[in-house]
């Protein structure tokens, strides 16, 4: 496979540099590397699900909530994935606003996995849990996802990863995802809610090109 963030081990040296981004409602100061999405700054689909889980957005209009659609309330407190975690921004960003909750950090990316634990102790997150997919316990169910999924990977890689994970919403639990609208938004909003009908499926916001997908398990 050509080497891609998605990739589980990138080509070329590790080396981190320190960025500064906004997460949780301040400024922070993390690394990042090559190899890992978005490596120079948060990107404009992640900074769109933040705001819409709840991130302090004074300098920042909130996103765009569609029109007929329900106030997104959050989901009930438990255990909540970042599904393809990069170098942290959701996972860190969660954890920050919610420090006693326990924060999953999922990718195959071996590097991604490296970063997230090394912002995590930065930040002193203590209950971030950075894991590969096959570490993640297999009874673990999680009261949120919330993922800016590899499209690039590929339709048919990314309905698997989507077909392994969203069935371990627990009760009531809630999966968010934000997916640009050039790359396929409406098209998957259609497959997650054709694949999964037990899940109430919806678009809950859209900004800048982007829609975010809610899948609820009632």
């Amino acid at each position: 496979m050509t080497q891609h963030y998605f990739s589980e081990t990138p080509a070329g040296e590790f080396r981190t540099r320190e960025i500064e981004v906004r997460l949780a409602g301040a400024p922070r100061t993390v690394v990042t590397s090559g190899g890992v999405f978005s490596p120079e700054q948060l990107d404009r689909g992640t900074a769109v699900l933040l705001r819409v889980v709840g991130e302090d957005a004074a300098d920042d209009p909130a996103a765009e909530a569609d029109a007929g659609a329900e106030a997104d309330p959050g989901a009930a407190p438990g255990p909540l994935l970042d599904l393809g975690c990069g170098w942290g921004p959701i996972a860190l960003h969660a954890a920050l606003q919610e420090p006693e909750r326990e924060v999953w950090a999922v990718d195959v990316n071996e590097r991604s996995r490296e970063l997230t634990r090394l912002n995590a102790e930065r930040l002193g997150l203590a209950r971030v849990r950075v894991a590969a997919p096959e570490e993640v316990p297999a009874a673990l169910r999680f009261a949120e996802i919330r993922s800016n999924p590899p499209i690039r990977v590929g339709k048919e890689a990314l309905h698997g990863i989507l077909r392994a994970w969203l069935p371990r919403l627990a009760e009531g639990g809630i999966a968010r995802l934000v997916v640009a609208k050039h790359l396929g938004a409406d098209s998957l909003q259609r497959w997650i809610a054709a694949e999964f009908p037990e899940l109430d499926v919806d678009r809950v916001a859209r900004d800048k090109g982007f829609h975010v997908i809610r899948a609820q398990r009632p």
